[in-house]
């Protein structure tokens, strides 16, 4: 599934297509939206967010449209009037006279009032989101030691939406990499120093991994600023240590770490 430094770039290159230009043409496949064409015609996108996992794609109109693609929703930039050839189901499509967006496969959507959507399940389940620029390292190190959070271990936290939304398997390992961190410790054990190093840790690697994984850069890491230090690196040797990255199973997901430094 992707994590939330994905959604946000699918975010912004979704909203570059399509913000602010009126919409020609409004489609959705599920029965139970399909009386919103006519209220969206002619209105427009003012911004599409990502929220954790989700994305809110907001109307001029006051309207919001709740997206999760979960394992299988993919969405797609089109010219007006094209489709791409796919075997995915297609479940909505926006399109202004100059592009379209259009979302296969997903199933979990539902249009309403803004503020109705706020009150979807999932976005009242969710903790801040790591990408949010707002949310500090004082806040993260602050929540970390609450008392819903304090006592549970790191690798299974991690993963749990409720804490820091957007977070995810390769985040996890990464992260806990960075905090020099095995996954079994829980906050409430960590001294000061250590649990502001894993504060830190969770807002630079998502932020890091949303501002440069994937842009080309052939000085640095083949092509690519941002590289997994330990995610999907079993048998390597870590750069930090020179120890052997070694691949576990943990939460029922595959994780990556390295035993010679993450204690």
């Amino acid at each position: 599934m992707p994590e939330g430094p994905e959604i946000r770039r699918a975010a912004d290159k979704l909203a570059a297509a399509v913000i602010d230009q009126p919409l020609t043409a409004v489609d959705f496949a599920f029965p139970q939206l399909k009386h919103y064409r006519q209220r969206l015609l002619g209105e427009r996108i003012v911004a599409i967010e990502a929220r954790g996992k989700a994305l809110l794609t907001h109307f001029s109109n006051g309207l919001t449209m709740y997206s999760h693609n979960q394992l299988y929703g993919v969405w797609k930039v089109a010219a007006a009037g094209e489709t791409p050839e796919t075997k995915r189901d297609l479940r909505v499509r926006l399109e202004t006279a100059r592009s379209a967006i259009l979302l296969y496969s997903a199933s979990d959507i539902t249009v309403g009032p803004r503020e109705e959507i706020e009150q979807h399940p999932f976005l009242q389940r969710i903790g801040p989101d790591v990408l949010d620029m707002s949310l500090t390292v004082d806040d993260v190190a602050e929540r970390l030691l609450t008392p819903r959070f304090r006592r549970r271990q790191l690798g299974g936290m991690l993963l749990d939406q409720a804490f820091l939304a957007g977070l995810g398997n390769y985040l996890r390992a990464e992260i806990l990499w960075q905090a020099e961190l095995a996954p079994q410790h829980k906050p409430q054990d960590l001294m000061p120093e250590a649990l502001r190093h894993l504060a830190e840790a969770l807002l630079a690697v998502p932020r890091l991994s949303y501002q440069t994984r994937g842009q080309a850069d052939d000085n640095r890491h083949h092509g690519a600023l941002f590289r997994f230090k330990v995610f999907h690196r079993s048998g390597e040797p870590c750069e930090r240590c020179g120890g052997m990255i070694v691949r576990t199973e943990l939460s029922s997901r595959p994780f990556y770490w390295c035993p010679g430094c993450q204690k």
